[in-house]
């Protein structure tokens, strides 16, 4: 007797729990995530990844490719979703894409993400050099030469990010065509010559953005010095944005946002998803702090993994809140 009541309290909670599998919206829906090259997004991407799949989806590991495949593949609906969405910098390729019609995008996952132009401090002091436009002057431009040429060399943006082109249209806007050469390649592998060429005492002059680990390597203050710019000016649906902060200060770039979209179809079938991704929240601090571990040798896949769980073990409330409203949203 004993064991029948046993064997019928076990049998009652193996139910119970695959009632509840079965009643996960993601059951039997597998997810394509989608970010760019930049290793350093994989953090808040799989953050999401481990989110759906506590709502039973199965996802797949995030595909790496330029921005604009990105955009285009996921508005085709040949992929789900891309948690970096930069707003306004990607605004042209998100319109271009298809934008509103095409994109499901609610909720703000990152706020605060900083870009702009940093010299040395050294230089900066020595030279009074506190503006970008200051660069006008062809002694002032010859400082940040690296090959001879005459004019300052600029650590720019790898092509198809976005920020290329609005550090060419400043560059025209600036009148800064004559001075200023904008290098621009493999971000990473140019930021460690010119990380070098700081430790060797010589002027740098680069672009960077955060969150990334640059800023924690070159620290803005103590080792460089963010440049501003004589007026707010931006290329395409950019246009007109004043990028002048509340304090005065105008570093060309305005504070961005990132936000996770998804296909807006596929958004529409998936209520509990789509909830998800309007609740997440993931501050900046954290993903710079992520980055720097990486940055300083913790970055293989089985390292940004444990990246991954140490944030949600340390954040266990917040995270398990993410998916408890996403569950509700599904009844």
């Amino acid at each position: 007797m004993r064991y029948s009541v046993l064997f019928a309290t076990a049998f009652a909670t193996l139910a119970t729990a695959s009632t509840f599998a079965a009643e996960l919206p993601g059951k039997g829906i597998t997810v394509k995530p989608l970010q760019s090259t930049i290793s350093e997004e994989t953090f808040q991407t799989l953050l999401v990844s481990r989110a759906l799949e506590k709502l039973g989806y199965s996802v797949d590991k995030p595909g790496e490719v330029d921005y604009n495949v990105a955009y285009t593949s996921i508005a085709a609906g040949d992929a789900t979703f891309l948690a970096t969405n930069w707003q306004p910098l990607h605004d042209d390729m998100y319109a271009a894409a298809g934008g509103d019609n095409k994109f499901y995008r609610k909720g703000d996952y990152v706020t605060g993400a900083a870009q702009g132009y940093l010299i040395d401090k050294k230089t900066a002091e020595k030279y009074h050099i506190t503006n970008y436009e200051q660069l006008k002057d062809p002694k002032i431009a010859r400082l940040f030469d690296t090959n001879g040429n005459g004019k300052a060399d600029l650590t720019g943006c790898t092509p198809g990010w976005g920020c290329e082109a609005v550090i060419n249209h400043q560059i025209e806007a600036y009148g800064l065509s004559n001075t200023v050469v904008h290098n621009q390649g493999n971000y990473a592998a140019m930021m460690a010559d010119t990380i070098t060429r700081f430790k060797e005492g010589k002027p740098v002059l680069y672009y960077t953005w955060t969150p990334y680990w640059v800023s924690d390597v070159l620290k803005p203050g103590k080792d460089v010095v963010w440049l501003q710019v004589p007026f707010s000016s931006l290329p395409g649906n950019q246009k007109g944005i004043d990028t002048k902060l509340p304090n005065g200060m105008n570093f060309g770039f305005p504070v961005n946002t990132m936000h996770i979209v998804a296909n807006k179809a596929w958004a529409a079938k998936n209520p509990a998803a789509a909830t998800l991704f309007s609740v997440m929240k993931l501050p900046i601090a954290d993903i710079n702090a992520e980055n720097a571990m990486m940055h300083s040798g913790h970055a293989s896949e089985a390292d940004i993994n444990n990246h991954v769980d140490g944030w949600i073990k340390a954040h266990q409330q917040q995270f398990d809140g993410w998916v408890k409203a996403a569950l509700a949203a599904q009844k």
